[in-house]
């Protein structure tokens, strides 16, 4: 199982002294962010896309490739790639090149975002969403495993003859989650063409995210990918930790009443009972997320949103301290304890390297 952060890179001010980054820090925050991860055994590191102010992260491949540059182990992902405004040419090409930059350490999900602006900022219409993320992710699929593609859709202009350049690294594509909140058509999607499915474990109740992980491993088995308990699930989460979890929930409460996103909302309290939000303990973070399982099965991804209402560097640099010296390690054993043998581990390019080779070896033998 794959443990890790993944930010939204939000630039918001510091509600106890009001100050807000510069664009510059949030970046450079991010970027130590994800030398951290690694420095303290965390798995991946996932940055958003987002094209609007307060967010900086507006080219992942970007910021992924300075930090493939300053690790060796870390997986490089994306929170979100927008599947709906972005060309799928242009995903395929520019994550191909990040492949092969990161030694295969990367994989993306796809999703739609939450601003509505952005279709029209990038030619699109937000109606057709669930269509645009449909067809060009078909396209995607393609460019990635044909080395010269015919394709004519509705969104885009055809292609005739066309190469995406540079190919997959060792003929093996990115994996790819398909992230969705409540969409169940991005459920299907997934599960369509057994790739895998995060949900972001945020702001919903737990019953609502056990639907849709059930819909999506259900589809899964329908279209012959493997039993329903061998779909690759990924899930989000929120912590606050520090030794006392009433000092977790003094320090952590003006950032949370501030923050864009729940300020004026639901009181902390309330927030933490209704969602996967954990302030509080080591101790309680590692039994709330054993309790995931209860309710979506065994799966094969947890990633932490850490950075994110104003928190300072200093103080999300020791909160992955935290996380990696005292909460993945349980984690980690509980987890593997509890998996039974035939459900699969996270996939990474070399695991993906080996099936394809398996398969290449059955179609000769055929």
């Amino acid at each position: 199982m794959q443990f890790g952060i993944f930010t939204v890179g939000d630039v918001t001010p510091d509600p106890t002294n009001g100050r807000t980054p510069t664009e510059a820090e949030r970046i450079k925050a991010m970027v130590r962010i994800a030398l951290k991860a690694e420095e303290v055994g965390l798995d991946v590191f996932a940055t958003g896309e987002h094209h609007n102010p307060p967010f900086v992260p507006s080219s992942p491949t970007t910021m992924l490739g300075y930090i493939a540059a300053r690790t060796e182990r870390l997986v490089l992902s994306t929170a979100t790639t927008l599947i709906t405004t972005n060309d799928p040419v242009k995903i395929a090409e520019d994550f191909a090149m990040l492949q092969h930059l990161a030694d295969g350490r990367v994989d993306l999900m796809l999703g739609r975002g939450n601003t509505a602006p952005v279709y029209p900022w990038f030619g699109q219409d937000i109606r057709q969403g669930i269509p645009l993320a449909i067809e060009n992710y078909h396209l995607l699929h393609r460019l990635w495993r044909e080395d010269v593609v015919d394709w004519e859709g509705r969104f885009r202009t055809p292609l005739r003859g066309f190469t995406a350049t540079p190919r997959p690294l060792d003929g093996v594509p990115p994996f790819v989650w398909h992230g969705s909140i409540r969409s169940p058509e991005i459920a299907e999607q997934a599960a369509y063409y057994g790739d895998g499915f995060f949900h972001n474990n945020i702001f919903w109740p737990k019953e609502h995210t056990q639907r849709m992980v059930e819909l999506y491993r259900r589809r899964f088995e329908h279209h012959g990918h493997g039993s329903a308990d061998q779909a690759i699930v990924g899930l989000g989460g929120q912590v606050f930790m520090r030794k006392n979890s009433q000092d977790a929930v003094r320090e952590f409460r003006p950032y949370f009443d501030h923050a864009p996103v729940y300020g004026g909302g639901p009181s902390l309290e309330e927030f933490s009972e209704q969602t996967p939000l954990t302030v509080g303990s080591p101790q309680q973070v590692i039994d709330r997320t054993l309790s995931f399982r209860e309710y979506v099965g065994d799966y094969q991804r947890q990633l932490f949103l850490m950075d994110h209402a104003g928190l300072p560097l200093k103080t999300v640099l020791e909160q992955l301290d935290i996380l990696g010296e005292e909460v993945v390690p349980v984690l980690r054993r509980e987890f593997e304890a509890l998996r039974p043998s035939h459900v699969p581990q996270a996939p990474t390019h070399a695991s993906l390297r080996a099936a394809q080779g398996e398969r290449d070896s059955e179609g000769a033998a055929g």
